[in-house]
């Protein structure tokens, strides 16, 4: 299917998942907390997709995919890091948010990558990871998710100050 092994098809089916659960709890809560349903989906099947795509070697040995895979799973981490909030005291609720969404902005650099080019099949859309239109398309996923970043962080501060003046 589309030139993808067992273990590809396999990692493509997990990221979809994580990917619908992600932008899910984006649409329903604005962030993604692991707390909820949908939170809690998208960070085991993001787990299991960088787990399943370490074992991907179809364009040769270790490469730049698989370290994405290894930079996703440390920035998973560091949004469920226990001691997070001793280190970095008020701040830790923005390091969790954009710790979050990044990996879901992770996320659509090797979806759209892996994506088309191989769709439509009869002609994909970019001729390979190093294409001008795909670099502009990531770009503007980038100018999407840093717009994202600003709405969240400017939402959570707005429930915090009611929350103070509440008190």
């Amino acid at each position: 299917m589309l030139g993808l092994t067992a273990l590809g098809t396999l990692h493509t089916g997990i990221s979809m998942v994580a990917l619908l659960a992600g932008s899910g709890a984006l649409l329903r809560n604005g962030v993604i907390r692991v707390e909820d349903r949908l939170g809690h989906i998208y960070v085991w099947a993001t787990v299991l997709t960088c787990i399943t795509g370490l074992g991907i070697f179809q364009h040769g040995g270790f490469g730049k995919p698989h370290a994405l895979g290894l930079l996703t799973l440390a920035t998973l981490g560091l949004a469920v890091w226990p001691a997070g909030s001793r280190v970095f005291g008020p701040r830790w609720r923005y390091v969790v948010i954009v710790s979050y969404t990044l990996t879901l902005f992770f996320h659509m650099i090797p979806g759209l990558t892996e994506t088309f080019t191989r769709l439509p099949s009869s002609s994909p859309l970019f001729t390979g990871p190093d294409d001008a239109a795909l670099q502009s398309a990531l770009a503007v996923m980038f100018a999407i998710f840093l717009a994202g970043i600003c709405w969240q962080i400017y939402r959570a501060r707005q429930i915090h100050v009611r929350g103070i003046e509440q008190k």
